[in-house]
């Protein structure tokens, strides 16, 4: 009993002196604070210090794509044209990352997957997949495109590839990226992520805006800027298909017809936004050596066009889209901001190829494309598009037009 009662005594003793010492602790120490939860363009999960952070993001396009020629060769039909819920964020503080899925159409893709190391603001290194740094409409986000698709222009440019870059933005005016890619056919994206020979493509751009500054945003010439890209690469094996808006092939090689050499392109751009007003103007040359039956051919092809937008409710235009200054809400009479668009758009491809017969009887050698809209943004996040387009296909094959309404539902953040 006596050994019992001294065993209490000791434990009682401890547990008080270890109780006093933890509070003496807890009141000297600060307390770590808690994880933050938030919102800011998506839902936002931090660290206490901000060296640790995911955002949650997703893209919803809901589409209705209606020819309006007699007979139709493609059907109206309502779609799902994007699905995509996106991770990002940092870790340890100089680590970026993005993973992006799409299961849009009824099928699963991956589309973006890197991680930067970031040193400064003025030098990152990305390693993954993202979209190759050439054309200035493509490089555009997908969300933020005037039109619910991107022009013949960027018929002529690689989409997404995997590979190694360096990216940087050496002052407000002046901005890089480039880097080695596993190469892709124009107007693709890497598919399986694998390369398929030893070739790689050199790709980069330049932007320069010479008069931006941010102390006086609100200056004539603030929004204007100049772009140029363009990659080079030896590359063997697949060819592009290029297709109208609904769908019909405008253009596409025989088989047998395989690239078989140098691949080079180059596009320069010009764009300009100031208030409501947003435009820009693009260039592009793709020439690629393709050879079918060891008959070589040099064949290059070119395409342009002109953008231009304006915001009728007022609020300022830019390439990152349009924010309402009042978000809908009809009980007070608000409802959002209202942008009209038009576009033009030309693509002519080489007359080497028809008279090397490289491509089919089907095939046409000039598109020019005519495109209005207009955009109801009811919010920051919510975007409906209303567009018609006429397309004009002449030489080659017989000279035929298609006439498309598409309407779009959006929500992205």
């Amino acid at each position: 009993m006596r050994w019992w009662r001294v065993g209490l005594a000791v434990a009682g003793l401890t547990a008080t002196t270890a109780a006093a010492a933890g509070a003496q602790t807890t009141g000297s120490e600060p307390v770590a604070a808690p994880v933050t939860a938030g919102w800011q363009d998506g839902f936002v999960l931090q660290s206490a210090n901000g060296e640790n952070r995911l955002v949650l993001g997703a893209t919803l396009q809901a589409d209705g794509r209606f020819p309006l020629d007699e007979p139709n060769l493609i059907q109206g039909t309502f779609t799902i044209r994007k699905a995509r819920p996106t991770l990002s964020g940092r870790v340890a503080k100089y680590f970026g990352f993005k993973l992006m899925t799409d299961f849009g159409a009824g099928a699963a893709t991956l589309l973006d997957a890197y991680f930067d190391i970031r040193f400064s603001s003025r030098f990152r290194v990305r390693q993954g997949k993202d979209k190759t740094p050439v054309g200035y409409e493509l490089l555009q986000g997908d969300t933020y495109l005037l039109f619910p698709e991107r022009s013949l222009a960027s018929l002529l440019v690689p989409n997404r590839d995997v590979g190694f870059q360096v990216i940087g933005d050496l002052s407000p005016r002046f901005s890089f990226s480039g880097g080695i890619f596993n190469g892709v056919p124009d107007a693709t994206s890497s598919v399986t992520d694998v390369d398929t020979n030893d070739s790689k493509d050199l790709a980069g751009r330049l932007v320069w805006q010479p008069f931006r500054s941010t102390d006086t945003p609100a200056r004539a010439l603030n929004g204007l800027g100049f772009h140029v890209g363009g990659s080079i690469g030896n590359q063997n094996g697949a060819l592009p298909v290029f297709k109208t808006l609904a769908g019909q092939t405008i253009f596409s090689y025989v088989t047998g017809a395989t690239a078989s050499g140098t691949r080079t392109r180059v596009t320069p751009a010009v764009f300009y936004y100031y208030k409501s007003f947003g435009g820009f103007a693009e260039y592009v040359r793709s020439s690629n050596e393709v050879s079918r039956s060891d008959t070589p051919f040099d064949i290059t092809n070119q395409a342009w066009e002109v953008t231009g937008s304006y915001v009728v409710t007022g609020e300022n235009a830019s390439d990152r889209g349009v924010r309402p200054s009042h978000s809908f809400d009809p009980g007070n009479g608000e409802w959002g901001a209202l942008q009209l668009l038009a576009r033009y758009s030309q693509l002519r491809l080489d007359p080497l190829a028809f008279s090397g017969a490289l491509v089919p009887s089907t095939a046409n050698r000039n598109a020019g494309a005519l495109s209005i809209g207009a955009n109801w943004y009811p919010s920051a996040y919510i975007k409906y598009y209303a567009t018609f387009e006429r397309t004009s296909l002449s030489g080659g094959a017989s000279s035929r037009h298609e006439h498309v309404l598409m309407f779009r539902a959006q929500v992205a953040f």
